[in-house]
């Protein structure tokens, strides 16, 4: 497979970048690490005329426990023994994106936008022509939930819900100035699945800010997927909080890979301050997480199975928060 023909831009500042994106409006594609992008550009997925590399913008690179540059590259996260001591969720979740060759060129701002995948949609394009094509890429309809309305698309993150459980929020740049926003609302639970971000025309992810509070909590990340060393999650739960013997005094649970964008869960965590968590109270929220989550068939594992796995995974993540080192999860 070869790349179709397209104009390259290596902007050096982000106002550059901002710039380039309302010029070419609707016709280019950031280029981060290129881990994703650059595998569907072979495979002819909603290629763009203009690719705008983010490589020399200076002020998006870097990493500290406050501060994770949009192009910070993930495997020098997992090289950082202060963020491994600080936010061991958050940096299980980057050790469990694919393989030590990606997360090398895969970049923390690349994970955080990653294309939805469905198995209607990351196909070659001659499968994707024997079949119709779908709503997200050529065709005007979805094959999952046939309509022509919403694309069902799962989202395939790691990092969102292991951020989003820290409270992180994300910079955010454009032709208006900055904005700082909480790391859920960067995504559209509310759209249409294929505008997955709630980002302004010409607006671009900067960094993620960490809270000083976060580096108190536990965390931990547990991903489902066909192949261990390498596939995008089927279902990837997140947790975090502090405890005051078996008493949460705060707890955050999140979820990605089960529905087209990153879900955090507080309605059912807030329920959860006034008394320990018990076996039976984690088994419960457990099963109220499971209830409130709808997966559609849209990847390699059945829904049905992802959705019981969700009981299973935010049973075993709570138990190792309150009881660490149980090996529960």
């Amino acid at each position: 497979m070869h790349l179709d023909p397209f104009e390259l831009h290596r902007p050096t500042t982000v106002e550059a970048v901002s710039a380039l994106t309302l010029e070419h409006a609707g016709g280019f594609d950031l280029l981060a690490g290129g881990t994703d992008l650059l595998p569907n550009y072979k495979m002819h997925l909603n290629l763009k005329p203009h690719l705008i590399s983010l490589e020399d913008v200076s002020e998006l690179s870097g990493a500290s426990l406050d501060r994770l540059g949009a192009m910070a590259r993930l495997a020098d996260l997992e090289a950082n023994p202060e963020l491994r001591n600080a936010y061991p969720g958050l940096l299980e979740a980057v050790g469990e994106v694919a393989t030590p060759l990606v997360r090398a060129s895969a970049t923390v701002g690349g994970n955080l936008l990653v294309e939805t995948r469905c198995f209607f949609f990351n196909q070659s394009a001659p499968w994707r022509e024997s079949l119709g094509y779908c709503l997200k890429a050529e065709g005007d309809r979805c094959h999952v939930v046939p309509q022509k309305e919403r694309c069902y698309a799962t989202f395939s993150g790691d990092l969102a819900p292991a951020l989003a459980v820290l409270d992180a929020e994300v910079e955010l740049a454009g032709p208006s100035g900055r904005r700082r926003r909480p790391l859920p609302e960067l995504y559209d639970a509310d759209g249409d699945g294929i505008r997955r971000h709630r980002l302004a025309p010409g607006e671009l992810v900067v960094a993620v800010h960490l809270p000083k509070e976060a580096r108190r909590r536990r965390g931990r990340y547990r991903k489902l997927r066909v192949r261990p060393s390498f596939d995008f999650p089927e279902l990837g739960v997140a947790a975090a909080g502090r405890f005051d013997g078996l008493r949460p005094v705060e707890l955050r649970i999140a979820l990605g890979g089960v529905e087209t964008y990153p879900r955090r869960f507080d309605e059912v965590t807030d329920r959860l301050l006034d008394g320990p968590l018990t076996e039976e109270r984690i088994r419960s929220t457990a099963l109220e997480v499971q209830r409130r989550v709808r997966p559609v068939h849209n990847t390699f594992l059945p829904a049905d199975y992802r959705r019981r796995m969700v009981e299973v995974y935010v049973r075993g993540v709570l138990t190792d928060l309150v009881h660490p080192g149980s090996g529960a999860s």
